[in-house]
């Protein structure tokens, strides 16, 4: 099979030493640019740090079938948005080779796996969850803006056979979210917590299917904790 070709990306570089990476994964429809411009615009700045590069790739268009199949920026397909149907696994596993290439760049440049932090909103934080916990378990963590797992995602399956340590998984869900049920996020969580995964869930009362300040603000700190400034830099 062709390898996939390099997913486009917007890149907020670090101010300082590159010594970590955050891949943010947008949600269905959007691109890199869209993501990282709707936080700036939440934020009224970028989310940048000192020392980790922000990445947002973008999905490549591909038909989608909660649309009729017209062509949409999507990392996987789905034969319907709930979370009680099978998952489209081929499509799936297929984006987890490409942005398994985006992965390697980074460690080609020197960052290690245990420096790289993956996540997204809705379903870029499925599709995290998925990466990280069936292929790459040795990354840093794993965050799930207004995401779900389907009941018998392959992502349980895995952990089921699994006896490695697991990525931390930092969730957050809107108590008013009608596109993705805050149910579905709650019952995801208890799911991954009971197959061994470290896992919060940070409840946001009134939130529809959208990002929130404070919630942005609550996983900057996360990600800073996850992937602290190193002590040589500290010192320089």
């Amino acid at each position: 099979m062709a390898a996939p070709a390099a997913l486009q990306r917007s890149v907020v570089s670090p101010a300082g030493r590159h010594t970590a990476s955050l891949i943010f994964l947008h949600g269905s429809g959007d691109t890199g640019q869209g993501a990282r411009g709707w936080i700036k615009q939440i934020l009224n700045q970028d989310m940048a740090f000192q020392h980790i590069k922000v990445i947002y790739p973008t999905a490549p268009a591909r038909p989608y079938t909660p649309m009729k199949g017209a062509f949409s920026n999507v990392w996987f397909d789905r034969y319907k948005i709930s979370n009680d149907c099978p998952e489209h696994i081929e499509s799936i596993d297929s984006m987890c080779r490409g942005l398994t290439d985006l992965i390697n760049d980074e460690v080609k440049n020197g960052i290690a796996k245990n420096r790289i932090l993956i996540g997204g909103f809705s379903m870029g934080g499925g599709m995290a969850m998925h990466l990280a916990y069936r292929f790459h378990q040795d990354l840093a963590g794993v965050f799930a803006l207004s995401s779900f797992l389907n009941k018998d995602s392959a992502v349980y399956q895995a952990l089921k056979r699994n006896e490695s340590a697991l990525p931390e998984l930092f969730q957050c869900h809107g108590t008013a979210d009608e596109l993705v049920l805050y149910s579905w996020g709650e019952e995801t969580n208890k799911m991954l917590k009971s197959l061994g995964v470290s896992a919060s869930l940070h409840t946001f009362p009134n939130l529809n299917h959208e990002l929130s300040r404070t919630e942005i603000e609550k996983l900057k700190s996360w990600i800073v904790k996850k992937l602290p400034v190193e002590a040589s830099e500290t010192n320089q």
